[in-house]
């Protein structure tokens, strides 16, 4: 059986133009973006083998992500000498020397964070960072003090790429994620800004990120 509308519903199709999608903020990622991060440069001098053999046995990644979402090292190394025992010393070595696996500015970075700022851009920070080391942050990459303010995940007991690490840029800072750009190298993360709105952009080297930015219809050289 075939039926047949007689009142036909007419579809509002007009695209509402008074809606604002300017890029006002851009957030940015800190490690290997604004600053180079090297796990190995604590331990220079010693075989790399040596160093891989430590970071593998204790799951190195594993135990970083732990202190950047939050975990005191005092934890960590408590945890570490109770099932590796004989690589104490080691992560110990790391959070001593820590300043050391800082490789300074990104090339290319600080210039086009300056260039930002003389646009009249909001910067912000959303780094995946240990609450303990960001000290050594801004030393190492000045350009980080540029930044009106930053998100530690240290300091906020969570990290990347959980959801709610961006939902507190936007809450925090009144940011509008449609008019916000993030900038961070992994994938996944850039992959969550997006879940929450944000146009997101997967960094690779300054220059890409120039091209990615004016694409966005920001005038950056």
């Amino acid at each position: 059986m075939s039926t047949t509308c007689t009142d036909a519903t007419t579809i509002d199709t007009t695209i509402d133009t008074t809606i604002d999608t300017t890029i006002d903020t851009v957030v940015y990622d800190f490690g290997n973006v604004l600053i180079g991060w090297d796990p190995y440069g604590p331990y220079a001098g010693r075989p790399r083998a040596d160093v891989e053999a430590f970071f593998a046995a204790v799951d190195f990644d594993a135990v970083n992500h732990a202190a950047d979402a939050g975990t005191p090292y005092a934890v960590l190394l408590d945890r570490i000498a109770r099932t590796h025992p004989d690589h104490v010393d080691d992560l110990r070595h790391y959070v001593d020397h820590y300043d050391k696996s800082l490789t300074g500015p990104v090339d290319g970075s600080a210039e086009l964070v300056h260039e930002l700022k003389d646009l009249g851009l909001r910067l912000y920070g959303l780094t995946n960072w240990q609450a303990e080391t960001f000290y050594a942050a801004e030393p190492a990459a000045p350009a980080i003090g540029l930044m009106d303010d930053v998100i530690v995940s240290g300091r906020e007991g969570m990290a990347k790429p959980d959801r709610r690490m961006f939902e507190l840029v936007v809450e925090r800072f009144g940011v509008d994620p449609a008019r916000a750009v993030f900038v961070d190298d992994k994938p996944v993360n850039v992959d969550a800004a997006r879940g929450v709105g944000f146009h997101g952009i997967v960094f690779t080297d300054t220059p890409a990120l120039r091209q990615e930015l004016r694409t966005l219809g920001l005038p950056v050289t």
